[in-house]
């Protein structure tokens, strides 16, 4: 991976994890990078058999903004986050922007959500929520919306949070927030990763904020979804439920 300055010019890296998203990377990246020119756009690659890795690299030659990180296995969404979170805090980015390849989070919504964590000592993470009034769902089966509503509803009645959108993949980060989360000792790797990154920013006391977002699914290509990372969001948050109501809340 080029190495760019460490005193970035741009206010937001955008960290895009991709796996078999040959369909669906060039269309999106592009779009964002149209939508907000001033943000900075890190492609994390876990080794995609569909050359995947290989039109993130002719995007990044052919444009400074863009630089790619190649992982040599998938081990899970939480950890390709962990990696694209790292190299931001290491190149200095005060704001970190979660977003996926395959089209179904609107690049329109991404300046409100850089504009809801542009002041420091604001809220330190801005989530993109599709179940907060004026979020939505299209193109959605209706047994995925239910999924989605029931999971978030659990996370949030077991955890106690304020959060309706806990589950959210599209979301930005004040820097200090993610360095708050302590992430040296973040295990989850699906979905529910997002859970637990909005309950550590929250533990830490930093405010979050949902900003409504209509959500679409994915452009081509494949759902990432199953039934092992369902389970792994369910016995966590349980885990995690359990914890706090003996007073065990982790160091955050």
């Amino acid at each position: 991976m080029d190495d760019p300055a460490t005193a970035p010019g741009a206010r937001a890296l955008v960290v895009m994890p991709t796996y078999d998203e040959a369909e669906n990377l060039e269309r999106v990246a592009g779009a964002v990078l149209a939508a907000v020119p001033d943000v900075d756009l890190l492609v994390v690659d876990d080794d995609s058999p569909d050359g995947t890795g290989d039109i993130a690299d002719r995007m990044a030659a052919a444009d400074p903004r863009v630089t790619v990180l190649h992982r040599t296995s998938r081990d899970g969404l939480g950890r390709a986050y962990l990696a694209g979170f790292a190299e931001a805090d290491r190149r200095g980015y005060p704001v970190v922007v979660e977003m996926d390849a395959d089209g179904s989070h609107p690049v329109e919504s991404l300046a409100a959500l850089l504009d809801a964590v542009a002041e420091p000592g604001g809220p330190g993470l801005a989530i993109g929520s599709r179940w907060v009034p004026g979020g939505r769902v299209v193109d959605w089966a209706p047994w995925r919306g239910w999924l989605s509503r029931a999971g978030n509803t659990y996370a949030r009645l077991a955890l106690g949070i304020p959060v309706r959108d806990a589950t959210a993949g599209y979301r930005a980060y004040r820097l200090e927030a993610i360095r708050a989360a302590h992430l040296d000792d973040v295990h989850s790797r699906g979905y529910c990763f997002q859970i637990d990154m909005a309950l550590r920013v929250l533990d830490a006391g930093i405010e979050v904020v949902e900003v409504p977002i209509t959500f679409r699914d994915r452009i081509a290509g494949t759902s990432k979804m199953s039934g092992a990372i369902v389970a792994e969001a369910m016995l966590r948050v349980t885990g995690w439920a359990l914890a706090r109501r003996l007073g065990r809340r982790r160091r955050t």
